[in-house]
């Protein structure tokens, strides 16, 4: 194996762990706020949120260091079109956050298994029909929230995602914050996006968050309440943070960067 493909191999299994760190945290916190009568986070759905949002945190101070976490599809997208991450790993990297959403999710499944069929029991619920704790793992229009309104909102809220992941990690911006607590905040900012704007439809914001769970709940008992989903949901969260990544990248990049200092500007972008 030459030096290149094992550098390679590296960040793809980095990229694996970032994104099976995430969704190990997360969807654990929402099975801890779904499954349980009272829920622990009943009247607090904050918690909910930073946990989440400290779930990315912790990925990106794991992870960091060899792939630059993109654990995200969207970010991976807007990476190599913004900032020269060689397209040739785009779909290596995509393959391999899926790999980690779909593990991420395997994990949840093995530590609550007894409380997901319990609480199918006690509703009534059947897996494959009514999706019973399909929520879970994957994303749902919430209320009176149709497949095409979910679009919108994905592309919105993604880009307002990668907007601040520009700004954070962007060098040439003086008062963005130092690479140690860079990860604290890309956390918060997944925090407060889920604390305004989860019960839309779950605050997906990344294909490979919710593909990845959803193919593991296909192959493990939910099938088509999964995959494709009631309404053909499953394209939603991944076309949406899709193209809502590149709209928030293209928007600090027109609107922001080229406005920065001169002798900043000027100045050659490094390459991720």
């Amino acid at each position: 194996m030459n030096k290149a493909t094992f550098a390679l191999l590296g960040e793809l299994i980095s990229e694996c762990l970032a994104t099976l760190i995430i969704v190990m945290i997360g969807d654990s916190v929402v099975a801890m706020y779904a499954l349980y009568d009272p829920s622990p986070y009943q009247l607090s759905y904050w918690g909910l949120a930073i946990t989440w949002g400290l779930g990315v945190t912790i990925a990106i101070y794991v992870t960091g260091a060899v792939s630059g976490t993109h654990a995200n599809p969207a970010v991976t997208l807007a990476q190599a079109c913004y900032r020269g991450f060689s397209w040739k790993k785009v779909v290596p990297y995509w393959a391999a956050q899926i790999t980690g959403g779909f593990l991420g999710a395997a994990l949840v499944y093995a530590l609550y298994s007894p409380v997901i069929a319990s609480f199918a029991q006690a509703h009534h619920l059947d897996f494959v029909h009514d999706g019973a704790a399909g929520g879970v793992f994957f994303t749902m229009p919430g209320a009176a929230i149709t497949p095409l309104h979910a679009l919108t909102d994905e592309i919105i809220l993604t880009a307002f995602l990668v907007l601040g992941i520009f700004a954070i990690t962007c060098e040439y911006n003086t008062v963005a914050p130092q690479a140690n607590s860079g990860a604290l905040i890309i956390g918060l900012l997944v925090a407060i996006i889920g604390a305004s704007s989860g019960n839309l439809e779950g605050w997906a914001l990344n294909p490979a968050r919710d593909f990845g769970p959803r193919l593991f709940c296909f192959v493990a008992g939910w099938g088509p309440s999964a995959l494709p989903a009631p309404q053909n949901y499953w394209w939603v969260p991944i076309a949406g943070p899709l193209l809502g990544g590149l709209v928030g990248a293209t928007l600090y990049q027109v609107l922001v960067r080229p406005f920065m200092p001169a002798r900043l500007a000027k100045s050659t972008p490094q390459a991720d």
